[in-house]
């Protein structure tokens, strides 16, 4: 009798190509604005919160989510896209081509705690220097227009805690 060929080592189904990401920002104490950004946990590349769309919930919802889980972030997701870009996404055994679409999230707040808290770096930067760190340039792009459309406005001191 044959023995049946070996199991090929797991790992994560891939997964439809399209994720969410949620684009935190503030109104910096001096007018202007300020978004989020931060290191992604396996390769360190700077990044903005996404992940994978979420049963049950709308995409801008999971996108705020992933804000949360990533970066202890909370506030009010836009329901609309601001847009998207492409990036390949890293698995475990090869690459996959990703479309990510970017919802907006105007933060209110940071929590003292959060599940990926100490897995990443994250740095509230302008706009445009975020975009000069980004590693995806349609991620760059976006980051810039919607920079370019936000109406300049104060932020009071009791929201800079």
């Amino acid at each position: 009798m044959l023995d049946s060929p070996p199991k090929a080592a797991k790992s994560r189904p891939k997964r439809k190509g399209r994720q969410v990401a949620a684009l935190p920002f503030r109104h910096a104490l001096g007018g202007g604005l300020e978004v989020l950004i931060m290191t992604s946990r396996s390769t360190g590349r700077v990044v903005i919160p996404k992940g994978w769309p979420m049963k049950k919930l709308h995409d801008a919802k999971a996108a705020a989510r992933e804000a949360y889980e990533e970066a202890g972030i909370v506030g009010k997701v836009r329901r609309k896209a601001i847009g998207s870009y492409p990036y390949w996404k890293r698995l475990i055994d090869s690459f996959q081509y990703v479309k990510v679409d970017v919802f907006p999230l105007e933060v209110e707040g940071q929590l003292e705690d959060w599940p990926e808290k100490g897995d990443r770096r994250l740095v509230w930067i302008k706009p445009e220097d975020a975009a000069l760190l980004l590693d995806e340039p349609a991620l760059a792009d976006l980051v810039r227009r919607f920079a370019s459309k936000k109406k300049p406005k104060r932020r009071s001191k009791e929201m800079a805690a």
